[in-house]
């Protein structure tokens, strides 16, 4: 009852109002690109812990991905993912502790997200799953090293407030990884929010990245 009178102030429809559920559950602002961004919208979806709790989430902007053997070369789309800041805790069942979040957990969902929507060209559909788990275990690795030289510097607005993302460019696509601006400087409610973005044909040079202040725009 609670989450549908939220969905209804908003202003989104019952039926969209299935999917955006979960991002409404959020205790955290959601991230997506700025008013610069003139082209489609739309919501993926949410990732929750055991006890419901949602941990991260990711945004669509352009067109949506497609996986086919050969991916269109038009292809134009960028994905902003949002991860809450978490420390190390127990889990809801209280038999073990979660990992704390962090900019590396941003930067694995972002890679993996794009590995997700790619198919190498001429590979054969048997053999995917075994490229995508390996494909996705680099990514964590090369995650849990953005100080190392597989990553660069690239200065992006978040909520206007430039602010520092680890960049890396693959055939596959982009992946960058940043956190929103804390304290009295940043955005309310922004602390302790980890962004990650991924795309490809669209240029990650000129984003922006800022508060989403109303879920019924990405519900087309």
């Amino acid at each position: 009852m609670e989450t549908t009178s939220r969905t209804a102030a908003q202003g989104v429809s019952a039926e969209a109002g299935r999917k955006v559920d979960g991002y409404l559950l959020a205790a955290f602002p959601w991230y997506g690109l700025d008013e610069a961004f003139t082209g489609p919208r739309w919501l993926m979806q949410v990732g929750a812990a055991a006890d419901g709790t949602v941990e991260h989430g990711a945004t669509g902007h352009g067109e949506e991905p497609t996986i086919k053997v050969e991916p269109p070369q038009d292809e134009r789309f960028a994905v902003v993912v949002t991860v809450a800041s978490r420390p190390v805790r127990r889990s809801a069942d209280g038999t073990g502790v979660l990992e704390a979040t962090s900019v590396s957990t941003a930067a694995w969902l972002a890679g993996s997200g794009l590995l997700a929507q790619t198919w190498p060209t001429r590979m054969d559909r048997t053999l995917r799953q075994d490229w995508l788990d390996q494909q996705t275990m680099l990514a964590w690795e090369l995650a849990d090293d953005l100080g190392g030289g597989s990553w660069s510097e690239l200065m992006l607005p978040v909520d206007g407030v430039p602010t520092s993302f680890a960049y890396r460019e693959s055939e596959y696509g982009w992946v960058l990884a940043g956190s929103a601006s804390e304290g009295p400087d940043g955005p309310e409610g922004s602390a302790g929010v980890h962004i990650g973005a991924y795309g490809r044909g669209m240029s990650a040079y000129g984003l922006g990245f800022s508060v989403i202040k109303d879920l019924a725009e990405y519900e087309g």
